[in-house]
């Protein structure tokens, strides 16, 4: 206490002051009917813009949320697309509803890191083994595919991503059906190289490229890219074809890991045949 009544009295004149100017700034104000629209005004600005700022951050802390529900949204009609369901009719000409059996179901989560410049590169999730999702799932988006889970833990996984030497994916012309292989050409992240297509078929620029569904992976008809330029190279029977790839993983921030409900069967199955 003591020590207060040191400090106000040493700086008494300072606080005299402010006294001063308050009372006169008040006199002011409520004298002059020009000081007091110009100060409501100004206060009212302030307002104005406080209120605004705080509604532009409560908007942006809601935008999580809302990305969240609309990712839940297009998971689940990705679900009720035709390649997402094995047809199981046994009869040409009876209705359908009750043959088609889901097949593959689709879990979203958001890209927490990322990588695009290595020769190899991963994706990291924040869903894991709590969520469902298991090695091997593959990883889509709206702009075509992504990678391929190759590590999971509790909470989190790790994908491969297309962008990585290891990576192959079988495709597809849309416009012939004529199949291929996909792999990251090594040194642009927006482009990519099939390979494998057989020299008769006619290619031209803008093509689509989608996936062939010849795999327990991804889904039939994912769109993956166009084609930009093909050629034979040396020493090669097959056609060559550069893709400009649809999706720009430097932008990546959310995807659907796809779950393929027959995979061990389909899998198990091909295997005893192999070995025979």
């Amino acid at each position: 206490m003591q020590n207060l009544f040191k400090f106000i009295h040493r700086y008494h004149f300072f606080f005299l002051f402010l006294v001063l100017a308050t009372v006169a700034l008040a006199l002011t104000i409520s004298r002059q009917q020009y000081h007091q629209s110009f100060f409501l005004h100004s206060a009212n600005r302030f307002s104005a813009g406080l209120y605004e700022t705080m509604a532009n951050i409560r908007s942006y802390m809601s935008l999580k949320e809302q990305n969240r529900k609309l990712m839940e949204e297009y998971a689940s009609l990705l679900g009720d697309q035709d390649e997402s369901h094995l047809n199981r009719d046994t009869l040409v000409h009876e209705s359908v509803d009750e043959n088609w059996q889901t097949r593959y179901t689709y879990i979203h989560a958001e890209v927490i890191n990322n990588s695009v410049i290595r020769r190899n590169n991963y994706i990291t999730l924040n869903k894991g083994s709590l969520h469902g999702v298991e090695p091997d799932m593959g990883l889509i988006t709206t702009e075509g595919v992504a990678g391929i889970v190759i590590n999971v833990s509790r909470n989190f996984s790790v994908a491969m991503s297309l962008l990585h030497s290891d990576m192959l994916v079988s495709t597809k012309i849309s416009k012939n059906n004529q199949l291929g292989t996909l792999s990251w050409d090594g040194i642009n992240y927006r482009r990519a190289v099939m390979t494998y297509i057989p020299p008769h078929v006619e290619l031209s620029e803008g093509d689509s490229i989608v996936t062939s569904g010849f795999s327990t992976v991804f889904p039939e008809n994912v769109f993956i890219g166009t084609i930009k330029d093909w050629g034979v190279r040396r020493g090669d029977n097959f056609i060559s074809a550069g893709i400009d790839l649809a999706l720009d993983f430097n932008k990546l921030n959310y995807v659907y890991i796809v779950q393929n409900l027959f995979k061990d069967e389909q899998e198990e199955l091909e295997s005893l045949t192999h070995t025979e």
